[in-house]
């Protein structure tokens, strides 16, 4: 081998090979031939897929050129988009895949599981036309929230309406499981509680057969969601308040008065479990008298505390003998009133005389005397063991039916009932003691009837109750033509309605709007104007267009469309919820007059505790804010901002508030994963005593000089203005007679009042103190806009570290202003007054405030030590414990700092093995121990600071958190000048030392 014609590795480097010329003109035969094969392939296929004369002319054209050469990059191995989709469809192709591998191309239809719909709407016992023709008659209209407190029966009494209304098959017979039907959300039947309000619409009979339609909205019990019972109470005109009566009033029940009494709402009074006087507690019915007597004094004592002067005769106080006292148990399918249970012995006795007299007797320290067969109020003389009528004639039966229930051979039971004329199926009598009893109470005490005659006799009509309505809530004159309308109820004024409530669809895509047509008609496709809660005939900008897709009513499960909507009802409408926020005023498209809107809800209770949030990945933060933009429409209490730091914060009422709304966000509207920080709360900022000198700031231009004092509001006064108990828009007459009368201000200081801050509605004031002699006033009123906008500023923002200011009067002193417009415009005027203001605030002796909860105990006598030794680690003090009359619970009342209520209930729950149930709600503010300003304090990391250094380490953590530095700095709002005064004031009070 000739070593020559190979390199060192071995390849072959020598002269080209004959062969392999021959081989290469074998390749290029071969491609040639490939080639023009393939072109006559595709030439054949392009002759199959055309049709008709245009593949003719095609073959014609390409006929010439079948046998060309097609170079590489021009061959055609796929059809194009326009072959494929038609010329008509626009298609945008990628150079590369941009979608992530873990999501799919096409991704599978989720279907959310929120809540538990009926597939198609449950028969019921009346037609829905004769549901619409109710509704066309507001005087058969009803409008009732179900309120009271947590487990006292509300849903239940739903259940038990809905089950005599509608054809149920229901498991609870085989499983021993309630209905639980306007619990719809599922978290709600996995918690055993209602978060919610839900509303429905019923068509119920009276004693008398008469039909009336009830529009009743279930109410969460727990103190929590009171923003859902605020908005349920907007709309309605009644409140049907639930109590147990054996645990009687409750914390809940006490704020559900006040609220329906400021509300101007009439109360009907329904006391639920009834059967647990006789199976649980065991009380002979002598002792179940005195204890049911106990329960409605505590809830009049309740209403006389709540009205005031307003129920000088005892007419908005509850009483049996009037009839606005109903009697249940819901679990076991009855009610009763007085009235219905005396129409109910006329009815078995079969003897004619008035049930309505004999009702009135049944109630009270009466007694029956057999021997004249007369009713007095002194007891039979020389009779021992006679009863009052009430334990005589109800309560006696009503033991006796239970006992022979659930004790007695079925024999005995048949024979029990068929003394009150009962007769029931022979295969009733072998069922579970439930059951049976459920179904004998029923057959004996029949529907619901007394129920409805006392909501109907108790609650106004629609028509008449709007009137109140109008009143309390429009913000427009009541003598406009609109109002009157309103007022009226006229189906056939312009279209108004009043937007309370927002429900999320199926898919939490959208929402729907639940709300009272004041007046008009309402139908699907009508265009209406959306008017939000900003809106005013000045600044229209909160207003928007929109169309009505569809109008319900509401049934819980399932909806009803409904053509058309009267004035006086309450509907579920679609298609309108973009541009509403939390509440909003409908009115025609087509409106011309002036508008003006029904006032946003004004809660109980305001929202203290704080959480920020953030996406665990950051690229999906567009989807959480969306997100929280939802979550600000479903809570009515919910508020959503972006702090300077950019986080983003939920401020909510509680725990278990924002563990919902938590849950909703992940699961439901965000759909993603969220991080949460640990709680923290909302504090204000407050000055204890006066400006120790008069403060003073100059406009940049050094034209304007402002001079301002600050001192502590009035006690009392900012309870008073946030209550709405007075207001800044009130004829100056009136101002006057609030202020000398109730505050004892002089007449100089009620005209200077200028504004209150950080809103309309805000705990701080500020005032015009000034002398005409000193201070030019024409030039101090020119720029009065300009100074209340920077004290609004300042109050919402105080210099301490951010948060709002609180109980804290500013007064102007003096001021300096140019006389040329040009020279005193806002821009020089705002900041320089918010300065004067933070000085001002600065030199009063700062302090923070910390919201506290009041919190309400249950717990059984030997659990009390162990609760007064947990609030006290805690800065928390008892108030009152007292012991529930005829159970073994007592009733512990406490205040508890917020920022320390972090885990309280499980911390309670654990030392007293769960034997202690605790609700608490935010009851006032506190001055938090200690200085915030005094640096002499030393902060230790993982150490608790001692009560004199908790407003210091209050101050600096919330202005670490914050992006701030940790002290304040005085340069920013004080001028050179005033530094230089504070420091001779430094020095003179340094010589006198």
């Amino acid at each position: 081998m000739d070593d020559s014609l190979y390199d060192e590795f071995g390849n072959y480097i020598g002269p080209e090979l004959a062969s392999d010329q021959e081989d290469d003109g074998d390749d290029d035969y071969d491609m040639e031939e490939a080639e023009r094969r393939a072109n006559e392939r595709m030439a054949a296929g392009d002759v199959e897929m055309a049709d008709g004369d245009a593949a003719d002319e095609e073959d014609e054209d390409a006929g010439p050129m079948a046998g060309a050469v097609v170079l590489h990059e021009d061959k055609k191995y796929y059809p194009t988009a326009d072959e494929v989709f038609g010329p008509g469809v626009e298609s945008l192709v990628q150079e590369e895949d941009a979608q992530p591998l873990e999501v799919p191309i096409v991704a599978p239809i989720k279907l959310k599981k929120i809540e538990t719909l009926e597939k198609e709407p449950i028969k019921t016992r009346f037609t829905n036309e004769f549901m619409a023709t109710l509704m066309a008659n507001p005087e058969l209209v009803r409008n009732v929230a179900v309120v009271g407190h947590l487990h006292h029966g509300k849903t239940t009494v739903m259940d038990m309406l809905v089950e005599q209304t509608h054809e149920i098959n229901h498991e609870w017979r085989e499983n021993e499981r309630q209905l639980k039907f306007t619990d719809t959300r599922l978290d709600e039947q996995a918690r055993g509680m209602s978060i919610k309000c839900m509303p429905m619409s019923l068509v119920l009979e009276g004693g008398s057969g008469k039909s009336y339609l009830l529009n009743l909205i279930d109410c969460p019990g727990h103190v929590n969601f009171n923003d859902e019972v605020t908005a349920a109470m907007r709309l309605a005109d009644g409140v049907l308040l639930c109590v147990d009566v054996a645990e009687g009033l409750m914390l809940v029940t006490e704020r559900a008065i006040r609220q329906a009494v400021s509300e101007g709402l009439p109360i009907v009074l329904m006391l639920t479990k009834m059967d647990r006087l006789i199976t649980e507690l065991k009380l002979p019915p002598a002792d179940a008298y005195y204890k049911i007597r106990h329960t409605i004094e505590e809830v009049n004592a309740a209403i006389a505390a709540a009205a005031g002067a307003a129920n000088a005769n005892g007419e908005l106080e509850v009483d049996p003998a009037r009839g606005n006292v109903i009697f249940s148990s819901a679990v076991s399918g009855w009610s009763f009133t007085l009235l219905s249970f005396a129409r109910l012995y006329s009815d078995i006795t079969g003897a004619a005389f008035d049930h309505r007299e004999f009702a009135k007797r049944l109630w009270g320290d009466i007694w029956f005397h057999e021997d004249s067969r007369m009713f007095r109020k002194k007891a039979p003389a020389g009779r021992a063991g006679v009863e009052r009528s009430f334990v005589q004639f109800i309560l006696e039966p009503l033991y006796k039916v239970y006992s022979q229930v659930i004790g007695e051979h079925p024999k005995t039971i048949e024979h029990v009932l068929s003394t009150l004329g009962v007769y029931l199926r022979n295969a009733s009598y072998a069922m579970d003691t439930k059951p049976l009893l459920k179904e004998a109470c029923g057959a004996v005490f029949g529907n619901a009837a007394g129920l409805v005659d006392a909501v109907v006799a108790h609650v106004p009509s629609s028509k008449r109750a709007t009137a109140r309505k109008v009143l309390n809530d429009f913000t427009g004159p009541q003598d406009s033509e609109v109002a009157e309308f309103m007022t009226a109820c006229n189906p056939r004024g312009p279209l108004v309605l009043h937007i309370a409530k927002l429900f999320p669809k199926s898919d939490a895509s959208k929402f729907d709007a639940f709300g009272r047509i004041v007046s008009g008609v309402l139908r699907p496709g009508d265009k209406v104007r959306v008017l939000g809660e900003g809106y005013t005939p000045d600044d229209e900008e909160d207003s928007a267009v929109a169309e009505v897709s569809n109008v319900f009513v509401y049934q819980a499960r399932y909806r009803v469309p409904v053509a058309r909507a009267t004035a006086g009802n309450l509907v579920l409408v679609e298609g309108i919820d973009a541009t509403i926020t939390k509440t909003a005023t409908i009115v025609a498209d087509g409106f011309e007059g002036e508008m003006h809107i029904f006032r946003p809800l004004r809660f109980q209770t305001c929202s203290v505790v704080k959480i920020a949030t953030e996406p665990l990945n950051p690229s999906e933060l567009p989807k959480m804010v969306e997100g929280l933009r939802k979550i600000n429409k479903s809570y009515p209490l919910a508020v959503t901002k972006v702090e300077e730091s950019g986080e983003h914060t939920i401020l909510g009422t509680g725990e278990i508030y924002l563990d919902s709304l938590m849950k909703d966000l992940r699961e439901l509207y965000a759909e993603v994963e969220v991080k949460v920080a640990d709680p923290v709360v909302s504090f204000c900022e407050t000055v204890v005593e006066t400006s120790s000198l008069k403060c003073f700031a100059e406009t940049p231009n050094k034209r304007n000089k402002i001079t301002m004092v600050a001192e502590p509001l009035d006690k009392g006064l900012a309870e008073d203005i946030e209550r709405g108990v007075v207001a800044i828009d009130w004829p100056r007459k009136k101002l006057q007679d609030f202020f000398t009368t109730k505050y004892e201000w002089d007449l100089l200081a009620v005209r200077g009042l200028w504004a209150f801050g950080p809103d309309r509605q805000g705990p701080n004031a500020l005032l015009d103190d000034s002398l005409a002699g000193e201070t030019d006033k024409s030039l101090l009123a020119a720029i009065r806009d300009s100074v209340v906008q920077g004290f609004q500023w300042g109050a919402r923002e105080g210099p301490l570290c951010d948060e709002p200011m609180r109980n804290v009067k500013f007064k102007v002193l003096d001021a300096t202003i140019a006389p040329e417009p040009i020279y005193r415009g806002g821009g020089q005027v705002i900041p320089t007054a918010r300065r004067v203001c933070y000085s001002a605030f600065l030199m009063a002796t700062p302090r923070l405030m910390e919201p506290v909860y009041m919190v309400e105990m249950e717990t059984p006598a030997d659990c009390i030590g162990t609760i007064y030794n947990v609030l006290a680690k805690r800065r928390g003090h008892v108030t009152a414990d007292v012991p529930k009359p005829g159970t073994p619970i007592f009733l512990v009342k406490a205040y508890l700092p917020v920022v320390e209520s972090f885990g309280f209930e499980t911390d309670l729950r654990y030392t007293t093995q769960g034997q202690a149930f605790c609700q608490s709600v935010f009851d006032h503010w506190q001055v938090v121990p200690g200085d915030p300003l005094d640096k002499s304090v030393v902060l230790r990391p993982l150490e608790p600071a001692p009560v004199g250094a908790l407003a210091r380490e209050f101050m600096v953590k919330t202005r670490r958190r914050k992006g701030m530095s940790d002290d304040v700095s005085i340069n920013r709002f004080f001028d050179d000048p005033m530094l230089l005064m504070l420091a001779q004031q430094d020095a003179e009070l340094g010589a006198i030392m």
